[in-house]
């Protein structure tokens, strides 16, 4: 009888435990290593600007705070990304939007432990074509993170590096 109850009570605790932090499974959390306050700098060693990675909304969501390190066309630009694991589909999703009234929305990607791939399907370029982007978030180490982003003008059969940056853990 108190095996039963001492079973009842642990699977009770689990059950409550579970029940207020949802998203705390090991598929949620694939995306922690980038938590933090980074700089982030081009391949020849530029600063391209800060950003402020963030846990919210009870764990659930990665946010995203970019601020670039120079005016471009008069313009700091600054955005912020929302990125989540989709339990339904079993990917990961990412909405990226920003001060220029862009948005774009990587409806599927792909994790694992030290590495997050995200895909956009259909963009619109500013010429009215559409493109796909391929965007690849690598653990470096616990101090540096790599964000590589690309395009496909072909459905996915050739890329073209869109950027490459180095985001560094402020100390």
């Amino acid at each position: 009888m108190r095996k039963l109850l001492f079973t009842t009570s642990i699977t009770f605790f689990v059950v409550v435990v579970m029940a207020q932090k949802p998203c705390s499974r090991p598929e949620f959390r694939q995306f922690d290593f980038w938590i933090g306050e980074w700089e982030a700098f081009g391949v020849k060693g530029a600063k391209a600007g800060d950003s402020k990675i963030s846990v919210i909304l009870d764990s659930c969501v990665i946010l995203e705070e970019w601020t670039s390190a120079n005016a471009q066309q008069g313009l700091i630009y600054s955005g912020k990304s929302f990125n989540s694991y989709n339990a339904a589909t079993k990917q990961w999703q990412q909405t990226w939007t920003d001060n220029t009234g862009n948005t774009t929305e990587f409806l599927r990607g792909e994790g694992s432990n030290g590495k997050i791939i995200y895909y956009a399907d259909k963009v619109t370029g500013p010429d009215g074509k559409q493109f796909m982007r391929r965007l690849t978030f690598t653990k470096l180490d616990n101090n540096k993170v790599r964000q590589f982003g690309e395009l496909s003008n072909d459905g996915g059969k050739t890329w073209i590096v869109e950027y490459d940056l180095e985001y560094r853990r402020k100390k």
